[in-house]
């Protein structure tokens, strides 16, 4: 076994890429913020029977994804393949359903599918999500939309395309599921044998299946959104005029189910050239199914790895992290000591600061210095440390001022 290799399907985030996820975690925080969502952690492992009775055991996900094992205690436990599932049980287990509603919610976590590794897609992945409980109303819809293209415009990213798609209530979608079902008869034998064994279970499924001679077979099935009762319709109606109203435009796509069998009524995607960078919808019936009251929700997830590659993509620069504001170089052995309590003192006074640890000459000190970005560097030897006075340069425009030692951190401000 190589030891020094990461898993197949994980990366490293490494240093001078992490500024990248700040921003992006940043961004999508502030964005959360104005739309009151606020922020939820979950554990990253939970109990098996919660994401197959959630996510549905005809999905790719519980079938073929998920990372399953027993635990000491000979539980089965399944790190969590997304986030909806763990925040509807924490909605449960914590009552957050006496509190307020809507209780709007958001998260920022790592995932886990055993899939191939593709293009933006990893085994261990990362996502923002948010998730809003309590109100069935198609306003919740419009924002939860509105909040994914507000964070997505405030990172650079354009030239996003808005789907959406109705699949209804369990009582209409068992009536489409009979014709699916007879429209797909004829083509059984060419159906793969995943979709075989859907045929009888979930043939909501197969239209969610990514093999082409499956997606060949369903492109001319019955639309599921012809088939929708007139509450689910009115509901339809309603979101696309909250998001008129908003000046979203968007595109109507019948193919769209999502691969989660929790979804109810409203479905979407936003695309990006050839990426979904973010997807959701409603699942007005997942907190009754996790063993709650009836509760209208919707959520959507977005995943940050596609979405950093996208911006990269299209060209979009992510601003780079403040650099370090000083350097200091000490000079002699009797500064080096004297340097580090200046570098700690202004860090304290929250502003960062750096210096030697390598045992570098001055020289080799500014190169250092230079690599860093530092905006500031100073050099600290014997007759610093007597007059009680530093020469700070510049290191833009190459100008130096004299500052007394015990006010560098008045003039670095």
């Amino acid at each position: 076994m190589i030891i020094t290799t990461s898993p197949k399907g994980t990366e490293d985030l490494l240093p001078q890429d992490s500024y990248k996820w700040h921003y992006l975690e940043k961004k999508f925080a502030e964005t959360a913020a104005l739309y009151n969502y606020k922020e939820i952690r979950v554990p990253t492992f939970e109990h098996t029977e919660l994401f197959e009775r959630s996510v549905g055991d005809t999905t790719d996900v519980v079938e073929k994804q998920m990372y399953t094992f027993n635990d000491k205690g000979g539980r089965s436990i399944t790190l969590r393949p997304e986030g909806t599932s763990s925040v509807v049980r924490s909605f449960l287990q914590n009552s957050l359903y006496a509190l307020p509603m809507p209780m709007k919610m958001y998260y920022n976590i790592a995932c886990f599918r055993y899939e191939n590794k593709q293009k933006g897609r990893l085994r261990e992945f990362h996502q923002f999500g948010v998730e809003a409980f309590g109100a069935e109303n198609p306003t919740l819809d419009a924002e939860v939309i509105s909040l994914a293209l507000t964070f997505l415009d405030s990172v650079g990213l354009k030239e996003l395309s808005v789907n959406i798609n109705s699949i209804g209530c369990p009582t209409c979608r068992k009536a489409y599921s009979e014709a699916l079902r007879e429209y797909l008869r004829p083509h059984y034998d060419e159906l793969c044998d995943t979709c075989k064994s859907r045929f009888d279970r979930n043939p909501l499924r197969i239209i969610d299946c990514k093999l082409e001679e499956c997606q060949s077979i369903v492109s001319g099935a019955p639309r599921l959104l012809d088939y929708i009762c007139d509450d689910c319709r009115s509901h339809f109606e309603e979101f696309k005029k909250c998001l008129d109203g908003m000046g979203i435009k968007y595109t109507i796509d019948p193919g769209i189910v999502r691969g989660l069998d929790y979804y109810t009524k409203t479905v979407f995607e936003i695309i990006s050239g050839d990426f979904t960078v973010c997807g959701g919808g409603r699942y007005d019936g997942l907190v009754e199914e996790l063993g709650g009251k009836p509760c209208p929700a919707i959520g959507f997830g977005l995943g940050i790895e596609r979405l950093i590659l996208r911006l990269e993509e299209t060209g979009v620069d992510i601003p780079h992290e403040d650099p370090v504001r000083i350097y200091i170089a000490p000079l002699g052995e009797k500064a080096v000591s004297a340097v580090q309590g200046i570098v700690y003192d202004l860090r304290r006074a929250g502003i960062s600061a750096d210096t030697d640890h390598m045992g570098r000459g001055l020289r080799a000190s500014m190169k250092y210095a230079d690599k860093l970005g530092a905006e500031y560097t100073a050099v600290l030897g014997d007759n610093e440390i007597e007059t009680g006075e530093v020469a700070v340069k510049n290191m833009t425009t190459g100008e130096q001022t004299a500052v007394k030692i015990d006010e560098l951190a008045g003039f670095l401000r």
